[in-house]
């Protein structure tokens, strides 16, 4: 959900159902290396509440464009990582890591 001014579409904040602070600081670290972005936060409205509202000032771009973008940058970092993590593991498995290792 956004909720936002229909007058300057710069700022909003989102809430996120069903996420927690490993979505949440994810994407603030993602949004604070965008430099159309001038402010994020988020916060956690009640610990027993799975839901979290993160806000987003912008320079003029659509605050809605730029959680969007992102959004998408988190993932091709997560995606890189996990490539990245499951070559290592071919590699120490092609190695005969497995037999050098004492049990």
């Amino acid at each position: 959900m956004e909720l936002g001014s229909l007058q300057d579409n710069s700022q909003a904040t989102f809430s996120l159902t069903d996420e927690d602070h490993t979505l949440a600081n994810s994407l603030r670290f993602t949004l604070n290396q965008d430099p159309r972005v001038s402010f994020c936060g988020y916060s956690i409205p009640h610990p027993s509440d799975a839901r979290v509202n993160i806000r987003v000032q912008t320079t003029g771009d659509s605050a809605r464009e730029v959680l969007k973008d992102s959004c998408q940058d988190l993932m091709l970092m997560c995606e890189h990582v996990r490539s990245t993590f499951d070559q290592a593991i071919l590699e120490f498995k092609s190695k005969d890591g497995l037999k050098s290792m004492k049990i």
